[in-house]
């Protein structure tokens, strides 16, 4: 294992895109795919959602609340409680509830009911972290990003192409490692993979195609 060379990036990311495409795709991702208008500020809604939370209760949570309201303004007009209806049960739905209503108010005073399109501004708004602000970026707008999840982070260092402690180490770290051509699917291919095959625990490495490009780093026991 000490000898073993550096990650193929490449051909991790080339064996992925074939065989994520029979799991699911993660939620936010199926939404921004399905979205026809205000796909940035979809994907940034029903991220903030997906905190801490199951991909199907952020599905039908995101459901309910976007035939509700689908606009910065429109979900203005929504009392907090409506809102919090709409969103029950994700995690810490009271507080998502109240965060919404202020970043749909920043978003038209600051913004002209727009989702800006770079971090730094993402970042502006409040209760929007670099994973959030990544994924709008990415899945929103098509740009530039590198969105570090707990399942990104996990794989990536288990793969051994980064050995890091925190998330934003490990979106540096793929930043400098990670050839630019990747960055927009890396979170979809890699989260969806963590959800279905590299589990947190007991991962399946006897199910996993890209086994043999995987250094196991903090694996103790797998099936």
């Amino acid at each position: 294992m000490a000898n073993m060379p550096d990650c193929d990036i490449e051909a991790v990311v080339r064996i992925l895109r074939k065989e994520a495409r029979k799991f699911k795709v993660p939620i936010v991702s199926r939404i921004a795919d399905e979205a026809s208008v205000q796909k940035p500020f979809l994907v940034l809604i029903s991220c903030l959602l997906s905190l801490r939370t199951k991909d199907e209760t952020t599905a039908s949570a995101s459901e309910r609340l976007f035939n509700l309201a689908g606009s910065p303004r429109e979900m203005l007009e929504l009392s907090t409680g409506q809102i919090e209806k709409a969103i029950y049960p994700v995690g810490f739905y009271r507080v998502k509830a109240k965060r919404i209503k202020e970043i749909c108010r920043a978003l038209i005073d600051k913004f002209s009911s727009r989702v800006p399109d770079n971090l730094d501004e993402l970042l502006s708004l409040k209760g929007v972290g670099r994973k959030t602000a990544n994924l709008v970026l990415t899945e929103g707008f098509g740009k530039l990003g590198v969105c570090v999840d707990t399942h990104v982070h996990r794989i990536t260092n288990r793969l051994g192409l980064c050995r890091t402690k925190e998330p934003r180490d490990t979106e540096m770290c793929l930043r400098n490692k990670l050839p630019k051509r990747y960055w927009i699917e890396y979170n979809k291919l890699l989260v969806t993979w963590g959800q279905n095959i590299c589990k947190p625990i007991s991962p399946l490495c006897g199910a996993c195609v890209i086994e043999k490009y995987c250094r196991k780093i903090g694996v103790a026991k797998h099936r």
